[in-house]
């Protein structure tokens, strides 16, 4: 059935994009559809999943749940797995910045960036593994961050959930990659999206990050797609536990 010529084809595969409903999770989630993949898209907001369904192309479905809300991870693999079937890709794209200073973190701010930006993506795939394992084949994709390397400004919260992302990454590659499964994480630059618009809404702001990447732009979301679809498909069988920047450039210098 999925004997393609080409690598990077996800047709007929069955994926979960959390996050779906904008920014980059939505990209993805496009990607995904627009070439074959049956794609279900999971967000909080289900206006705007609406609205990501009527401008794709594709077989899609939306499954509109607060991943944030304790009880979100109950039957949810399950649930995701109604539309097209259990998974064989799993993207983990939601995620939250409560922006708090070092001085100003609350146990309730730390919790939910923790929960949803680290939990969650870990709860989820443990979930949806024993359909993957049966299939011999599967890809699990998280998000990472440039606060995976580097700290910033308000960032202890969020910078301590992607640094967990690389860990947990590493540490699913080895659990399940000889299942035939495999683990790596994005660490998106600075792309324009709403988790990043305080940083856009200051032109001079994004204008240095921007400067200080190699190539010398922040990025558009055209330059996820490539990355995810590598991620997504057979091309990166021999690939797992690893972390993909796709920054431009900015953590090489």
């Amino acid at each position: 059935m999925f004997e393609h010529t080409d690598p990077f084809s996800v047709e007929g595969r069955v994926a979960v994009v959390t996050g779906a409903s904008g920014g980059l999770g939505r990209a993805i989630a496009t990607a995904l559809a627009s070439r074959g993949a049956k794609v279900v898209g999971i967000a909080r907001r289900a206006e705007a999943l609406d609205a990501w369904r009527a401008e794709t192309d594709g077989e899609t479905a939306a499954l509109a749940t607060d991943l944030g809300a304790p009880e979100a991870m109950e039957g949810l693999a399950k649930r995701a797995a109604s539309p097209f079937g259990a998974p064989d890709i799993l993207v983990n794209a939601a995620g939250i910045n409560t922006r708090q200073a070092a001085d100003d973190v609350t146990l309730d701010g730390w919790q939910k960036t923790l929960d949803l930006n680290l939990a969650v993506p870990f709860f989820l795939a443990q979930a949806m593994v024993p359909a993957m394992r049966a299939r011999r084949w599967g890809r699990i994709v998280n998000f990472a961050s440039l606060q995976t390397y580097r700290a910033f400004p308000g960032g202890l919260a969020y910078g301590a959930s992607k640094g967990g992302i690389a860990q947990m990454t590493r540490a699913m590659a080895e659990a399940w990659s000889r299942d035939g499964i495999t683990a790596n994480a994005l660490a998106p630059g600075f792309f324009p999206t709403e988790l990043t618009a305080p940083v856009f809404d200051d032109p001079e702001r994004a204008a240095r990050n921007a400067g200080q990447t190699c190539i010398g732009r922040n990025g558009t979301m055209a330059d996820i797609v490539g990355p995810a679809l590598f991620l997504c498909s057979a091309a990166s069988d021999y690939v797992t536990g690893q972390v993909l920047s796709v920054d431009g450039g900015f953590t090489a210098r």
